[in-house]
């Protein structure tokens, strides 16, 4: 059974029960707030009507920003995630940026070099959780 993805964009608010339940479920649901959010362009696939992986993207100029990319663990490694990658990465393009990043989790770096980025600097970490920044030309 195959089952259909709609990629379509979404309010701020309806990313965050994702984001906390797959990101940050230890902490509050203040947590996975971010301060611009209301100047982000948010991204939802939904499966069968159900929204099942979130994605948010902030434009600066010429330099696209994605963030809070978040698919339920039961939908991973499925290509619903790279289906909302691909929008957001056509979606900065279109909007004029030149340059995309995110801070991928470490463990992640091997998807987003799929997808042409690339680590720049060194790890970091939020918590106990090894971050990389991750980048590329568009």
């Amino acid at each position: 059974m195959t089952s259909e993805i709609t990629i379509r964009p979404i309010k701020a608010a309806d990313t965050y029960p994702l984001r906390h339940e797959v990101l940050w479920p230890q902490e509050s649901i203040d947590y996975v707030k971010l301060n611009q959010d209301e100047q982000g362009h948010h991204f939802g696939a939904f499966r069968n009507g159900k929204l099942v992986s979130v994605i948010s993207l902030f434009i600066d100029g010429n330099v696209a920003r994605f963030r809070k990319f978040a698919t339920r663990p039961d939908c991973q490694g499925q290509g619903i995630g790279s289906q909302l990658l691909r929008q957001v990465l056509e979606t900065a393009r279109a909007e004029g940026a030149q340059r995309i990043w995110c801070d991928a989790r470490a463990v992640n770096e091997n998807f987003y070099r799929a997808f042409g980025l690339e680590p720049e600097g060194n790890r970091f970490y939020r918590g106990t959780i090894p971050y990389v920044r991750m980048a590329k030309d568009l």
